[in-house]
């Protein structure tokens, strides 16, 4: 059973970093690539960042510039590091693959 566990969220200024992580567990990790989506209040998901299972990344609008994906294939986690953090980045930020999700780790940008 694939099991994915956010983490690393939390409040943070305008102008701010945080790191997220998506550990996994119960797949093949290194098969598999793993994508970042958010939930904005009162918003649907929107796509984030993925990186595919050769380490190839791809952005959506809200991480281009800002965002980065990456993993540690010795940990199974994938991670998203978000710079120059905007109040409209304020969401929970989720991770997915294989048709599974995380429950999901919320970021407040608010000074």
């Amino acid at each position: 059973e694939v099991h994915l566990v956010e983490s690393g969220g939390g409040l943070v200024q305008p102008g701010g970093s945080l790191k997220l992580s998506c550990a996994a567990s119960g797949f093949t990790f290194t098969a598999f690539g793993i994508s970042w989506y958010r939930q904005r209040p009162g918003k649907g998901r929107q796509w984030c960042a993925t990186i595919g299972a050769d380490g190839n990344t791809y952005y959506g609008v809200p991480a281009k510039g800002r965002f980065t994906i990456s993993r540690d294939n010795a940990k199974n986690t994938v991670y998203l590091q978000m710079n120059n953090l905007e109040i409209d980045d304020t969401a929970v930020y989720l991770c997915t693959t294989n048709n599974s999700w995380g429950q999901g780790t919320r970021v407040t940008v608010s000074s």
